[in-house]
């Protein structure tokens, strides 16, 4: 918990919350200055760790609900409508996949759900708060401290070290120096390259440098991790090692891992499918009704 208290003399205002608040109810102060002091400084760390692992919203069997979400591009006279109102609940701690071709509005999808993008109409919930209706501070605070991103291509900075990449958000959320360096270090070791914090990402293999960014999107204890196509850029088995490291970060953590994939392999260890086509929902399909059959090439089972 944390005590949030109005800096306006003339209000009494206060209360002990593992919420967002910004505004004061009372007298409409505004509060981010108050909020940005928790994650910054003192016994502020410990508040704002608090905030981050808001055991408030674990009665929410939801972690994530989408309700009628669309969004629609223009192109000169045209419009073009890539999300049809999606409904979506995701479960806290399930590992979903969604697929499909593309252009079906997948990626359009997970950058509403990563608060990259805002909807034309519908809403999109991360923990019951309304992602629409937040500013760009509590976008801002939200994404770095209850959502983990890995990329296709990894999105490593190329003149860091792996070290250095992975405590780049940690700045961000307020942390000093010395709890960047110990976490980070905990993480690359978790992530198996313990031995590799002071390499830049060139001198690291494809499977390295996405085992890099799993660690980067732990930084700052997400909620949720979202991965786009996290094994697109890698061999088969780099490939089915990342999705391994990802479902034990799953199981053994409980964070609610979400992957927009063509990777068959991964369904093997999704606990649900959802399948996008022409921007809808076409099916969900639980792990247990899909049959999978394994082949074998060059020795190894794909």
């Amino acid at each position: 918990m944390a005590l949030i208290k109005c800096p306006n003399p003339n209000c009494d205002y206060e209360v002990e919350t593992t919420g967002l608040v910004t505004v004061c109810p009372k007298c409409k102060t505004d509060l981010r200055g108050v909020m940005e002091e928790l994650s910054k400084i003192g016994d502020g760390r410990r508040k704002a760790a608090d905030l981050v692992h808001d055991d408030s919203v674990t009665t929410h069997e939801y972690i994530v609900r989408t309700k009628g979400l669309t969004k629609e591009y223009r192109m000169g006279d045209n419009i073009v409508r890539a999300l049809r109102g999606v409904d979506l609940d995701i479960r806290r701690g399930e590992y979903l996949s969604i697929m499909g071709p593309s252009g079906s509005g997948k990626s359009t999808l997970f950058n509403m759900v990563g608060g990259l993008d805002k909807p034309t109409s519908g809403t999109c919930f991360i923990e019951e708060v309304d992602m629409a209706q937040l500013d760009a501070f509590e976008l801002a605070w939200l994404r770095c401290r209850k959502i983990g991103y890995i990329f296709q291509t990894f999105n490593l900075i190329p003149v860091m070290t792996a070290l250095e990449n992975v405590t780049l958000p940690m700045i961000f959320a307020g942390m000093n120096s010395d709890e960047m360096m110990e976490r980070g270090r905990t993480l690359l070791e978790l992530v198996g390259l313990g031995e590799r914090l002071h390499h830049k990402p060139s001198e690291c293999s494809g499977g390295q440098q996405q085992r890099i960014a799993v660690a980067r999107a732990l930084a700052n204890s997400p909620a949720i991790i979202l991965a786009d196509e996290p094994t697109g850029n890698l061999d088969l088995q780099t490939g089915k090692e990342i999705i391994e490291l990802l479902k034990e970060l799953n199981v053994e953590s409980g964070v609610t891992i979400i992957s927009a994939t063509h990777d068959l392999k991964m369904i093997d260890v999704s606990d649900r499918v959802v399948h996008i086509r022409d921007g809808g929902v076409e099916r969900v399909d639980k792990r247990e009704d899909i049959q999978l059959e394994i082949g074998v090439m060059g020795g190894q089972e794909h």
